[in-house]
């Protein structure tokens, strides 16, 4: 696999259809929502969650994270859109910002747990764990789109970027960072470790109330401190706060809540009781 990381150039377009193009891009983010979509499925009945109700909150969840997620992206490079306010709708091209998608998704698993009387914590537990690994099915999108790869390197997984693609001050680079890869196998062991969690919670029968937020707040977490870590490395515009990548700064704050979600739920029962 290092080897074809090395050598291959990705094209954007996977199959076309006369003027029909379908993207690698939108390929993924297919997989990985249908992927995510079965693990949660899979869980739902130790959640006691009808599998009707998780997918009218899926149906929600995708067309708002989709759209969470561009207005995101949109608002991080408003000087670009403003000037090119039609790309706003080239999602094929890429440009969907998770953390976009995460907080639009938390807003509607509030509402939806609102109008259906089920508990947010409850609905937000469930989510993680298929989240995660559609994350890392999702990320091969931007490895397609050569995009959201990292410094130059020349390591052997290093990845060849086209002269088109690259950063006007690395010009002379010809391999960078698989920054997609790294977030991809980041994202497989989060979503290995909630699951972990699931099912000793399940075979213990302790997936309880008190345990929803903990799940969450780990998820949170570990991908927080995973994107901040990756972020020093990335080299795709993004604005600077207080000396700081923006995807870093909302890592902080996410870190510091889940840190305190988690410290003070330590007096609650311990998961390996």
């Amino acid at each position: 696999m290092i080897n074809w990381l090395h050598t291959y150039h990705p094209q954007a377009i996977f199959i076309n259809f006369g003027p029909i193009n379908i993207y690698w891009y939108g390929l993924f983010m297919v997989i990985g929502i249908l992927v995510a979509l079965k693990i949660s499925l899979k869980l739902s009945k130790y959640y006691k969650i009808e599998a009707d109700t998780l997918l009218d909150l899926a149906f929600w969840l995708i067309i708002n994270g989709l759209i969470g997620a561009r207005l995101y992206e949109v608002g991080l490079q408003l000087s670009y859109y403003l000037n090119n306010p039609f790309d706003i709708f080239k999602i094929w091209q890429g440009g969907l910002a998770i953390h976009g998608a995460i907080f639009a998704g938390l807003i509607t698993i509030y509402f939806f747990g609102r109008k259906n009387a089920i508990n947010f914590w409850k609905l937000c537990a469930l989510i993680v764990p298929g989240l995660a690994i559609g994350q890392a099915l999702g990320r091969f999108g931007n490895y397609f789109n050569q995009e959201i790869f990292g410094l130059p390197t020349f390591l052997p997984w290093g990845i060849p970027i086209d002269l088109l693609n690259r950063p006007n001050e690395y010009i002379s680079y010809d391999f960078f960072h698989p920054t997609f890869l790294y977030e991809s196998l980041g994202s497989l062991l989060i979503f290995i470790t909630l699951l972990g969690i699931n099912i000793f919670l399940i075979k213990k029968n302790k997936l309880q109330d008190n345990f929803y937020i903990i799940i969450t707040a780990i998820y949170v977490l570990l991908y927080s401190i995973l994107r901040f870590s990756l972020e020093f490395i990335r080299i795709d515009e993004a604005p600077n706060f207080f000396g700081l990548r923006w995807p870093q700064f909302i890592s902080l704050i996410l870190i510091a809540i889940s840190v305190k979600i988690l410290i003070s739920h330590k007096n609650d029962k311990h998961l390996l009781a």
